[in-house]
């Protein structure tokens, strides 16, 4: 049967983890001059971080999109810590690394090392049992949507409306620009990529918190009533719960407000669905604590009745998020799609405007390029 666990091989259960190594990499943006923007950051690269864990003769991956310096946090603080633990208790070992964080810091670098670190767990235990991730998940799904995700501010018109054009072509029907750096130019980019896309495709904008409140009023009102855009993410900081609820409740009826991809602890997400502060949530298995805080997120979203929207990293979300009961979508992000696809063999692509989890691999189904990715590295060394 596909899927099946195959092969006597070690007994998973006495599996120890005997192994930890952690890498970055990063790779220069395809930008104009190199560089890509969105309302309040300008950057010209994007570093993954991966880890690796090591059991039973099998080797689990997980990764997270920061700074270099997550790799060393794993590095110091994690990866000593989960040396010699069982292989097959990634929620134990979840719990453990949220103690070691404590006095270093739990949200920001100190959840993006957890996250990475929790993937490769569960990464690692679905390969010890033979079995694609999200078979060993409490999956609901088996595919999750996508909506076409770049459109950055500094994008000429014709690449902007090229680039979402290309993914409605692709049969998805929903796609995302960046908007609100200067937001006197937004009504015409909006305008090139409605006549671009057509009318049935939704279009989707995202602030990246760079507005005010009556300001980001003003806009959601003309960036629905104009171009009938129906998601507005970010409109305001994800900080400022009251001018996020003030959104949702001025804001027009069919135009929903999205946050979440910066909550890194429970209480995070806590904070966003008991202020009533979203229309939809968001989280980031790469920042929310990996698989398992994911799961935690997922059960209060539910609890909420509010749907949840994977951010990014399509060949981990496409598995993890199948296990998320009120599944809204998945952000299929030009940036991390082109740097899997760099550095894994066994990405996804999108299939009628979905991810589905291959089935037939083991795990997450991704193996690293090591050639292809030696001359990304910043941290690390290859070990086998």
């Amino acid at each position: 049967m596909s899927g099946a666990r195959t092969g006597a091989g070690p007994d998973p259960v006495a599996c120890r983890i005997d192994g930890v190594d952690v890498h970055a990499f990063e790779v220069p943006t395809d930008g104009p001059d190199g560089k890509e923007q969105d309302g309040t950051l300008e950057w010209d690269s994007t570093t993954m971080v991966l880890v690796r864990v090591h059991a039973g003769g099998r080797t689990g991956l997980g990764y997270t999109y920061g700074d270099v310096s997550v790799a060393s946090f794993v590095d110091s603080a994690l990866a000593p810590l989960i040396d010699g633990q069982a292989a097959t208790a990634p929620a134990a070992l979840w719990e453990l690394m949220g103690r070691r964080i404590r006095n270093a810091g739990r949200p920001g670098v100190g959840a993006m090392a957890r996250s990475a670190v929790d993937v490769a767990l569960w990464d690692l235990k679905a390969r010890l049992l033979g079995l694609p991730l999200v078979h060993l998940l409490p999956a609901y799904h088996d595919r999750v949507p996508v909506y076409g995700s770049g459109g950055f501010t500094n994008y000429p018109l014709d690449r902007l409306a090229d680039q979402l054009t290309g993914w409605v072509e692709q049969g998805i029907p929903r796609v995302k620009l960046k908007t609100s750096r200067h937001p006197e130019d937004d009504p015409q980019r909006l305008a090139a990529v409605r006549r671009a896309i057509g009318d049935e495709p939704e279009i989707f904008t995202d602030a990246n918190g760079a507005l005010g409140r009556k300001q980001a009023l003003y806009w959601a009102r003309r960036f629905h009533e104009e171009w009938d855009v129906r998601w507005f993410e970010e409109p305001v900081s994800s900080a400022d719960l009251k001018g996020l609820r003030l959104l949702c409740e001025r804001g027009p009826d069919r135009l929903e407000i999205a946050a979440g991809e910066y909550a890194y602890t429970t209480q995070d997400f806590v904070n966003l669905v008991g202020g009533l502060a979203v229309d939809c949530l968001q989280a980031d298995v790469t920042r929310c604590g990996g698989i398992t805080g994911l799961l935690e997120a997922a059960g209060l979203a539910a609890a909420h009745h509010l749907d949840l929207s994977a951010h990014c990293a399509p060949a981990v979300s496409a598995h993890a998020f199948c296990a998320v009961r009120r599944l809204r979508h998945l952000e299929y992000f030009h940036d991390h799609v082109r740097f899997e696809n760099l550095l894994f063999d066994g990405t996804l692509s999108p299939d009628g405007g979905a991810l589905r989890p291959d089935t037939s691999r083991p795990g997450l189904g991704l193996e690293v390029r090591w050639p292809d990715a030696e001359r990304y590295r910043v941290y690390g060394n290859r070990t086998t």
